[in-house]
């Protein structure tokens, strides 16, 4: 196939032609993978937003999803709203676009989008990126944003408008929101309301969060799966599992309470002074390997599998006789439904089974090879996994002496692989006046003066959207399409729109993913991080003004 031909950085592209009268925005869904259905089954469920194209280039992901949330199980896609490659819709868009541009009058088949969502792998995200940034489109991209602190720069560069010697910096032209779904849950919502405006413990203290990643999910996804190993520049789960769990700490203890209201107040990211991290890749290695499991890499052919909580037959095939051919399960074998349409149960029970006993041979393939693909059926303790499975992460605030009840704290994050939870959060805040004790479902209280324990059920949401990080998924993307829908069909400005709806900048989620890096930089040299510092040296090294 010809490489498509892409508009050079700086075109000048006919930005949103269409918007003429008010409708429901519009949006493409790159990548139609679990995150990018999460994102799709919010915005049709829950906004007036619509899905209007995908992107994707599995054929089975690709019609599921239009089947799914555009054009129907009876319909077929229109022009402009089935891509096997987000380059082709690119230059589809470009075209488009000049063509309506050079029309007087309305091309009924060539609709366009408002926004996207970028739900593809972490390292194609910075290409995607900046190759549609010259269209002005609104973006939520999936966390992490990147997969270096240099990439995540890059980003910033390429939409941040540019600033004026005399002027200052411009305004932004688009919406920008990232997936730290964790700021939009109705649990989370409540805690920060009551840390922050109730006040309910009096001034922060310290708080400790945890992340129970759960045993199997992490043998999964960071073992076999495709998070498993470093980034190139040596960053690990902490990133691609628990940046979302940073923000949240960041979230509660450094940003302003309210972002709209922050500008006049004068009032910033209140950054710790400190940053230290120790972990390390403690369970799943060759070491912890049962003695009799012998010389065996793969579960299907292990003597010892029916003996171990890790055999992948097992975790896979019970999902699968209970009926359930989603994740985990059609991350395996991504085209288990059109298999059990058409061979039934036993068909599908076989092509779970042939992939898991899928296995590589270090002395006939190159590691380069090997670490191009998961490996659902890999001996947990023989896999080429090299990320922690066991971190801690403490920061140290100092005063901040301009403004009120932002005071020396600390906070300690620990993410942790062998669990029976699985990604259901707790921590424990301390006050001045009291404490409070948080799980994912519960807040409970405890007042010093009167004794007391007050406890909040925070409401359950409906199973699909608990699922979706207690209602996280659905309240980002709703958070999204509400300031979409405010640009586009209510006049808002862009600057508003970002701090009422998203309330956090394209800056903040920069900063927010910088954290993480610093934290694992304080991890692989042993060594303390100061903060203020370490960003500055960074920000110079790599010439960008944040």
């Amino acid at each position: 196939m010809k490489e498509p031909q892409l508009p050079p950085p700086g075109a000048d592209i006919p930005i949103r032609p269409f918007m003429e009268t008010k409708r429901p925005t519009r949006y493409l869904v790159i990548g139609a993978g679990s995150r990018g259905n999460a994102y799709a089954r919010a915005v049709t469920r829950t906004t007036p937003g619509t899905i209007h194209a995908v992107a994707e280039p599995y054929p089975f992901k690709r019609r599921e999803f239009g089947q799914n949330y555009i054009w129907g199980l009876k319909g077929a896609p229109k022009p402009g709203q089935e891509f096997t490659d987000w380059r082709d819709w690119l230059v589809w868009e470009t075209e488009r676009r000049k063509k309506v541009s050079t029309s007087s009058n309305s091309i009924d088949d060539a609709v366009g989008v408002d926004g996207v969502f970028i739900c593809t792998l972490d390292e194609t995200h910075v290409e995607i990126i900046q190759a549609i940034a010259p269209l002005n489109l609104h973006i939520l991209c999936e966390k992490p944003l990147a997969l270096s602190l240099q990439d995540c720069l890059t980003v910033y560069r390429t939409l941040q408008p540019p600033t004026h010697p005399n002027a200052g910096a411009s305004a932004p032209t688009a919406i920008f929101s990232i997936g730290h779904v964790l700021r939009y849950s109705p649990h989370n919502k409540l805690l920060r309301k009551l840390l922050l405006e109730d006040r309910v413990i009096g001034d922060i203290v310290s708080l400790e969060h945890t992340e129970p990643v759960g045993w199997w999910h992490f043998s999964h996804s960071y073992v076999r799966g495709n998070w498993r190993r470093a980034t190139p520049s040596g960053d690990g789960s902490l990133l691609t599992k628990s940046c979302h769990d940073i923000d949240f700490i960041l979230w509660l203890l450094c940003s302003p309470t309210s972002l709209e209201d922050a500008g006049a107040k004068g009032q910033g990211s209140h950054f710790p002074r400190s940053i230290s991290s120790f972990g390390s890749l403690t369970q799943f290695r060759k070491a912890r390997k049962p003695v009799n499991a012998g010389t065996a890499t793969n579960c299907v052919e292990c003597p010892a599998a029916s003996e171990c909580s890790y055999n992948a037959m097992q975790i896979y095939g019970r999902h699968l006789e209970h009926g359930d051919r989603g994740w985990p399960v059609n991350i395996v074998v991504p085209d288990i439904e059109d298999v059990y349409v058409t061979k039934g149960q036993d068909g599908a029970t076989a092509a779970l089974l042939a992939k898991l006993a899928e296995d590589y041979d270090v002395t006939v393939q190159s590691d380069a090879d090997i670490a191009a693909r998961p490996w659902y059926g890999r001996c947990v303790y023989e896999a080429d996994n090299n990320v922690a499975d066991d971190q801690v992460v403490t920061f140290k605030w100092d005063d901040e002496i301009a403004a009120p009840h932002r005071l020396a704290k600390t906070a300690s994050f620990h993410m942790i692989a062998p669990t029976e939870k699985q990604c259901v959060r707790r921590g424990r805040v301390y006050g001045t006046t009291g404490e409070i004790e948080y799980d994912s479902t519960t807040i409970s209280i405890y007042d010093f003066a009167t004794g007391k324990t007050v406890v909040h059920d925070v409401p359950k949401p409906p199973p699909e959207r608990a699922e979706s990080h207690g209602g996280g998924d659905f309240g980002l993307a709703g958070q999204y399409v509400s300031a979409v829908e405010a640009v586009v069909n209510g006049g808002l400005d862009i600057q508003t729109a970002q701090a009422r709806f998203i309330g956090c900048t394209l800056e903040e989620a920069v900063q927010s993913h910088a954290v993480v890096f610093a934290a694992e930089e304080a991890r692989r040299e042993e060594r303390v991080v100061h903060w203020e510092d370490w960003w500055e040296k960074k920000l110079k090294h790599q010439s960008v003004k944040v």
